[in-house]
């Protein structure tokens, strides 16, 4: 009953209206203070977290929300951190080798997605296969606008001698502003009509066309905003990194980019920060324990969690709360959506999950007495 109680007081807190806006000034002033008083090597850390958030984030629009297999989302981040880099070594206008890093990957995702999205099934599965092993040996080939197999650099994110910081703060200041730009604007779009018109097409795209919703024309528009993320995602990367190679581009990095999707939580916001942490979080500790067995150490821990929380890491919470209600109403039976068991409300009636041969949650039941015997 207590437990019950502190979750009815947490809900009628959480509930309150003033509570996300006290929960955005509190995300605020730690993006506004931490830069400052965090370590050098904290704030690189975040940074690049921060990076490849916003690559995971654009992996969510097309696969988390709409529902289409992408495995090139890398192929665009690197061609927004090659455009930046050819910008800023032209010495171009900031302003304008920002636009460019997000408008060359956008139309070229569209253009992809034209062609793609119309063949149906696995065909932008299969086309997205294809970039970045096409694109590693064309970054090779095009040294005079790549820099070719030694790659390129460009030092454009020292901070200005007014502001009175260190390249590590500013740099990190422009991944909060830009990255923070980029997440709202994303979870307006996909809480939006744009959003549910995704849901749709991602659950049925035959009921889609019946509702008037083109799925071809929310594919493409799907992916190419995740084209358009990628490129926001590698001008950020030449803001903290600073060096791109055809390495960037490596199909491996698509890889691990869906996996960190698939362990932070598809098809939310929250689950593309907490991807981005995995990404830069685990192959750094995974080479702490042991640089020989990195890749199995993450294998493991992949398989770990998703065997635990299939959902994602962002459906912890939810599972706590579910837990929480399981023990506040006293060990009661609980269906998958949270609300007591129909079964379990009617006297003699075994469960749903009785049915199904589940234990029983009140502990072992009963034995039902014999059947009468019949004589003769």
């Amino acid at each position: 009953m207590a437990a019950n109680t502190d979750l009815s007081t947490r809900t009628r807190v959480l509930g309150r209206p003033w509570v996300p806006w006290a929960a955005a000034g509190l995300v605020i002033v730690l993006m506004i203070v931490l830069p400052l008083i965090l370590p050098e090597f904290a704030n690189q850390t975040i940074a690049r977290i921060g990076v490849f958030a916003v690559a995971v984030l654009g992996l969510n629009v097309v696969m988390g929300y709409t529902g289409q297999v992408s495995l090139g989302q890398i192929f665009f981040v690197g061609v927004g951190a090659y455009v930046t880099a050819f910008g800023v070594n032209a010495d171009w206008n900031i302003v304008l080798i920002f636009v460019l890093a997000c408008l060359v990957p956008a139309v070229i995702g569209l253009l992809i997605a034209l062609a793609a999205a119309r063949l149906g099934g696995l065909a932008i599965a299969m086309v997205t296969i294809a970039l970045p092993i096409v694109g590693v040996p064309l970054a090779k080939r095009l040294s005079d606008f790549t820099g070719g197999s030694q790659g390129t650099s460009a030092r454009f994110s020292s901070a200005p001698e007014w502001t009175g910081l260190y390249d590590d703060q500013w740099q990190l200041y422009i991944v909060f502003l830009i990255g923070g730009i980029t997440f709202l604007l994303t979870r307006n779009l996909v809480r939006g009509k744009y959003g549910r018109a995704f849901a749709i097409v991602k659950n049925n795209e035959a009921v889609a066309g019946s509702m008037g919703i083109s799925p071809y024309r929310y594919k493409v528009l799907a992916f190419t905003i995740a084209s358009l993320i990628g490129g926001v995602s590698g001008f950020l990367y030449m803001v903290v990194i600073q060096y791109t190679s055809p390495e960037t581009l490596n199909f491996g990095h698509s890889i691990e980019l869906l996996a960190a999707m698939v362990i932070g939580g598809a098809g939310s916001i929250i689950g593309s920060l907490l991807g981005g942490v995995w990404y830069v979080i685990v192959p750094y500790v995974t080479g702490i324990i042991d640089p020989n067995i990195t890749a199995l150490l993450q294998g493991a821990i992949l398989l770990i969690v998703l065997f635990i929380l299939p959902g994602g890491l962002v459906s912890l919470p939810r599972l706590w709360r579910r837990r929480g209600r399981d023990a506040g109403r006293g060990g009661g039976v609980l269906g998958d959506d949270g609300q007591p068991d129909a079964a379990a409300s009617v006297t003699g009636t075994p469960t749903v999950g009785d049915a199904l041969g589940a234990p029983s949650a009140g502990g072992p039941s009963k034995p039902s007495p014999p059947p009468p015997t019949t004589q003769s």
